[in-house]
């Protein structure tokens, strides 16, 4: 069986972003594999390792930097890699048919894809993709098996956890939890060089979503001042916090 594993090429969680009227600027932003992502390749090599898959394919669609997410797929274990290259800014809408379109020309049987994307703070690539492949969507995975042909899953609820059982092929979503990625190893860095990484142009897909305004966000203070000794204002400090802020 072969597993596909999605991955984006988003800016580091350190990185300092500036917002301007054109959109944000990402000239000299660091850019990393987004971590939920790590989830599902780690899953995916697991899954391989326990003999229950023959290839771990990592795919991508974006820019041609996003070779460098590939790149660190590949050096985690990844045995071949697919950039679907563009710089339309897509959303995850528009970006479904041309991954379901990969998927299946990979031939896998299930993909794993990152809860939640970092770049456009969205949860619907998973469902998105699901529904362009006409697959079974096991969501927010904390914990995933295979046993036989199906996926055996469980994810966090309000009072507990849901488990989920479907029949392959699959689309399943991963997130923090779910299993402790591995670090590259420096020999598998140097492998990872002479893996197969393959380049498909990606031309005519056009953006779902228009960016109307891009501003920072910005949080009034109120400035209120407590009058009084130190003991009855500390009680009106608490008083407030519990029943006007609620954070009490």
């Amino acid at each position: 069986m072969t597993i596909v594993t999605f991955v984006k090429h988003v800016p580091d969680a350190e990185a300092r972003l500036r917002a301007g009227p054109e959109g944000i600027d990402l000239d000299g932003a660091g850019f990393a594999l987004d971590g939920m992502d790590e989830y599902g390749v780690e899953q995916a090599l697991r899954l391989k390792e326990a003999g229950l898959a023959e290839e771990v394919v990592a795919l991508a669609l974006g820019p041609a930097r996003v070779e460098a997410a590939l790149r660190s797929a590949l050096a985690l274990g990844a045995d071949r890699a697919v950039l679907l290259e563009t710089d339309a800014d897509l959303d995850p809408i528009a970006q479904a048919p041309a991954l379901a379109a990969a998927v299946l020309e990979a031939g896998a049987r299930l993909v794993l894809v990152g809860g939640k994307q970092a770049d456009w703070d969205s949860a619907a690539l998973g469902p998105a993709l699901a529904e362009a492949l006409g697959w079974p969507l096991v969501d927010w995975a904390t914990e995933l098996k295979l046993e036989g042909d199906d996926v055996v899953a469980v994810h966090d609820a309000d009072d507990g956890s849901a488990a989920w059982r479907a029949p392959l092929p699959v689309v399943a979503t991963t997130q923090q939890g779910l299993n402790e990625p591995r670090y590259p190893t420096l020999p598998n860095i140097m492998k990872a060089k002479r893996k197969p990484l393959e380049r498909r142009a990606l031309e005519g897909a056009t953006s779902t979503v228009a960016t109307v305004r891009v501003e920072l966000p910005s949080r009034a203070r109120r400035g209120v001042m407590l009058d009084g000794d130190v003991a009855v204002a500390a009680r009106e400090l608490a008083r407030r916090l519990r029943d006007e802020a609620k954070v009490l």
